[in-house]
């Protein structure tokens, strides 16, 4: 008897929980879209530093590797091959 006792109190604080968490979600949505709304060129500066720094790092570490410095046509080659498979991938699992 105890035992189902605590299992009940166990679910019923578990379901507090579950609403807390969606209830917190639903609010910083809207101080993400409040945010983004606001600023929308600090978000799309932040995003383009973003995806530049992390090519440009790419590149710097591509650089660092004899094998691959010296066979740039290994690189595109390397560099099809991962898009052809996340692509076929994506197709895969959707």
């Amino acid at each position: 008897m105890n035992i189902n006792n605590h299992k009940k109190r166990l679910e019923t604080e578990f379901r507090k929980l579950e609403s807390v968490g969606s209830s917190l979600s639903g609010k910083m949505k809207l101080v993400r879209e409040s945010a983004f709304t606001k600023f929308p060129l600090v978000f799309v500066l932040l995003s383009s530093f973003g995806l530049v720094a992390t090519f440009y790092g790419f590149e710097k570490v591509i650089d660092q590797i004899p094998f691959l410095t010296n066979n740039p046509f290994l690189i595109l080659i390397t560099g099809i091959a991962v898009l052809l498979f996340t692509g076929a991938l994506y197709k895969k699992l959707s």
